[in-house]
């Protein structure tokens, strides 16, 4: 098993400690140890990056990472997971694994996943794999389910009926 101080050593401690001779514990091969680090990564990329509500972007805001914005951002956001706030006012498109819109948006919402609160107000048309709008949401534009809306940026038009 490992020793709580081996597994919070640094690469450069672990690399002198790996050759000195233990008594404790044997050495760890190599191909484990960034599988040690993968839980610390994931738990920091579940800590959203927050712009609050008195801050207004002008520009594109792109991260892999998940996000909340209170505040005004001209431009498209593309994220993980994606959480408008309901101060929030976005004119732009978003795209995102996971989509909740409190406040209001104008443009359009790409999402796997994609849920308007009460709160929200969208001006704009939404694909998505799934979705939930609840009672009291706003919405103005048009609906589409796409199996892979993140594949591309382009809607695909449904073809016209034909008369039977």
């Amino acid at each position: 098993m490992f020793s709580k101080t081996r597994v919070t050593e640094t690469r450069s401690q672990q690399s002198t400690a790996t050759s000195a001779p233990e008594t404790s514990a044997p050495a760890t091969p190599a191909p484990e140890r960034p599988t040690e680090s993968a839980p610390a990564a994931s738990r920091m990329r579940n800590t959203p990056s927050v712009l609050s509500s008195d801050l207004k972007v002008s520009g594109n805001i792109s991260t892999d990472g998940d996000i909340q914005i209170e505040g005004n951002v001209e431009g498209d956001i593309r994220a993980h997971q994606l959480v408008i706030g309901e101060s929030a006012t976005i004119k732009g498109e978003i795209v995102g694994d996971d989509v909740v819109v409190n406040g209001r948006v104008i443009g359009r919402v790409r999402g796997l996943k994609v849920r308007l609160t009460a709160t929200a107000r969208v001006e704009g048309d939404i694909i998505h794999k799934t979705i939930a709008i609840e009672s009291g949401a706003h919405f103005e534009g048009s609906v589409q389910r796409q199996e892979d809306p993140l594949a591309n940026g382009g809607t695909k038009k449904l073809a016209a009926p034909t008369a039977s």
